[in-house]
């Protein structure tokens, strides 16, 4: 019998230990978009995991970096705006600005054309911390990218196209307030 080889029972345990503590799903556990899903977030979360080890200040929840991030790419939005493009309730935002402020990362300044709305920006504090963060990401990922063999970085190189491609399909469908619809069996 010519072809692959079947994997002894230490082999398959090893593996799926491999993937229990990385956290990314063994490839050939399930077909197409399920090993993408899978893939991706376990690659998010081990990065965001190894770069929280080496934070020297308070740690920010996902909707503050979000909101941080919104922010820094459209100063001087409303906390009305800023809720609708994260796809939050409006009192949840002004929550998040509220410590975002006590934490000197976010400034509310009066609308002019308004003086009953704030207008949103970062402070320089922010802008240092998400540069650091974003730094700090970039050289971790292409530490381990440089690690991979030249064929595996060439696949990640010709796999770009398609994710831009899925991320762009996934931002317009943000963007024009398209959901998928929760059932009653999906984990939240």
């Amino acid at each position: 019998m010519t072809g692959s080889v079947e994997p002894t029972a230490a082999e398959s345990t090893e593996r799926a230990e491999i993937g229990e503590s990385t956290g990314i799903a063994e490839v050939t556990a399930r077909p197409g978009t399920a090993d993408l899903e899978d893939v991706l977030v376990g690659i998010n979360r081990l990065i965001r995991r190894r770069l929280r080890a080496g934070l020297e200040v308070p740690r920010l929840r996902g909707a503050e970096v979000e909101l941080l991030r919104l922010v820094q790419a459209r100063p001087g939005m409303r906390v009305s705006e800023a809720a609708r493009e994260l796809g939050l309730a409006g009192n949840s935002v002004s929550t998040l600005v509220k410590g975002l402020t006590e934490l000197n990362l976010v400034e509310r300044v009066v609308d002019p054309s308004d003086g009953r709305a704030a207008l949103l920006h970062i402070t320089p504090e922010a802008e240092r911390r998400l540069r650091q963060w974003q730094d700090r990401r970039s050289a971790l990922v292409r530490s381990h990218v440089e690690r991979l063999a030249d064929v595996d970085r060439a696949a990640l190189d010709a796999a770009l196209p398609a994710l831009r491609a899925l991320a762009a399909s996934l931002r317009e469908e943000v963007e024009s307030g398209g959901a998928i619809p929760a059932s009653a069996e999906e984990a939240p």
